[in-house]
């Protein structure tokens, strides 16, 4: 299991869950995190080699006296997939959040808080089941000890509150489309051909992506807007091949929908000029 990024005291924090699941105990305060959004409420689509900065949003209400200094004491929201006593992946923020006070009661302060959670294929996506639905969880951990050359003394308190909300993580899907021959004469046959690819974790490669419905379309020259001519389904490595008789000048593109796993994608029009 990868360590969390907030803070190197905050790194031990998850490998201390993964022992047991955590609880809050008579020594760890009551947190509520509530109204919890992630990515603006849309899937993250991830590619190959960009890293896709996710935005996190949530309310946070501590008790008031508790000091959440991002030294000793933390407080912040990560994705996991699994559950919290066996996680099986996890996705947390490079940085601290940023959270403003919006209320404040004699016992308890209430905070709008805000986070980036930094997906970075090549580091926090290793296979095709992290393509699924992962859940936010709030954390709070507190390490107090002390260290010098021959000496070591740590105490720590970890809680984690899941199923807070949830949100897809996709593989991005790429598309192309090639009609020829070009020009052509009215009437005749044009060829269109494409293919589609998905994003692979494990080869940090796009791969061809068979079996799936891909629509065909058509603009003309003069128009503004595509319409259907006929769905096909990839082939072999994701290709796509069919064929339509010319009748005007226009683009030709494929458009796939998207699956569960995998986000929409739509190729690029490609010209045709038909004589």
């Amino acid at each position: 299991m990868r360590k969390l990024a907030i803070g190197a005291a905050l790194s031990g924090a998850l490998a201390l869950a993964g022992i047991a699941a955590p609880a809050a105990s008579a020594a760890t305060p009551n947190l509520v995190f509530s109204v919890v959004t992630v990515n603006k409420g849309k899937a993250i689509v991830v590619g190959t080699t960009k890293t896709v900065n996710v935005p996190v949003s949530y309310t946070l209400t501590r008790p008031a006296d508790l000091v959440i200094d991002n030294k000793e004491t933390f407080a912040a929201v990560i994705l996991y997939r699994g559950t919290l006593r066996t996680l099986d992946n996890e996705l947390d923020s490079a940085v601290m959040p940023v959270c403003t006070t919006t209320a404040t009661t004699d016992t308890t302060v209430t905070e709008s808080c805000t986070e980036t959670i930094p997906v970075d294929p090549g580091d926090s996506l290793y296979e095709a089941a992290d393509a699924t639905t992962w859940k936010a969880a709030g954390l709070y951990a507190h390490f107090d000890g002390s260290v010098s050359d021959d000496y070591l003394s740590s105490e720590s308190d970890v809680a984690m509150w899941g199923s807070l909300a949830t949100v897809k993580v996709q593989r991005a899907a790429q598309l192309t489309a090639d009609a020829s021959p070009e020009p052509v004469a009215k009437g005749k046959t044009i060829t269109v051909k494409g293919k589609l690819t998905r994003a692979d974790w494990d080869a940090m490669a796009y791969k061809g992506y068979s079996g799936q419905k891909a629509v065909l379309q058509f603009r003309a020259e003069s128009g503004k807007t595509y319409t259907n001519v006929k769905t096909i389904t990839s082939g072999t490595g994701g290709a796509l091949s069919t064929t339509v008789k010319a009748s005007k000048s226009g683009y030709y593109r494929y458009v796939f929908a998207g699956t569960t796993t995998t986000a929409a994608a739509t190729a690029t029009g490609d010209y045709i000029k038909v004589k």
